[in-house]
């Protein structure tokens, strides 16, 4: 018996076989391919702590050994990653954030050293605009200007802002020109994500 290929039960057969053979392919890759999209995920995450520790410009071997070298422990505060480097005998706490910019999620690493000053800041996001609020990411001058920046006042509260108009140098920084509700987005994500860090930097 002849098979009707114009028939819709011929059509509809088809499509389904087409449909789990193309189903069945995907999985198998995405399988195959997983242990390396997650390996390129933690070395991603690697380099964005070294970035806030003003190490760039490395490999993937490179960033591998140069985090094994510096990062020393990794624990949680209060569900918050952090991290405890020590950098030319000196002990610096990297601090992860997360927070929402314009239109999306936006993250980043904040190093402390142990004087309670800005060591180095790295910044990044999901869909912010290109030129404008993703220049919290795309902009090393935009993160170096962190450096240095007073972080707590006497009484522990978290001064570090991100501000229009800076009156105060020692603590804030300019937001991204034409980015005001994504520089606020990193203003706020400091200040929840650094309030528990006092008492985790050690001091000299």
């Amino acid at each position: 018996m002849k098979l009707n290929t114009n028939s819709n039960s011929y059509i509809i057969i088809y499509s389904a076989i087409l449909v789990v053979i193309v189903a069945f392919l995907l999985a198998f890759v995405y399988q195959a391919l997983k242990p390396m999209q997650d390996a390129n995920v933690a070395l991603d995450v690697k380099k964005q702590i070294l970035y806030s520790l003003n190490i760039r410009g490395l490999d993937g071997a490179e960033a591998e050994a140069k985090y094994a070298e510096v990062v020393k422990e990794e624990k949680e505060i209060e569900g918050q990653k952090v991290y405890e480097c020590v950098i030319d005998g000196q002990d610096i706490l990297v601090a992860s954030l997360k927070g929402m910019g314009l239109w999306g999620g936006i993250s980043g690493y904040v190093s402390i050293d142990n004087e309670g000053l800005v060591y180095g800041a790295y910044f990044n996001h999901e869909s912010e605009t290109a030129g404008l609020g993703a220049e919290i990411k795309d902009s090393q001058a935009w993160q170096e200007k962190f450096i240095g920046k007073k972080i707590f006042d006497e009484e522990g509260n978290v001064v570090l802002s991100v501000v229009k108009k800076v009156e105060d140098p020692a603590s804030q920084v300019d937001c991204v020109t034409g980015a005001t509700l994504t520089s606020n987005g990193v203003d706020a994500m400091l200040k929840d994500g650094l309030k528990n860090m006092k008492t985790n930097v050690k001091e000299d």
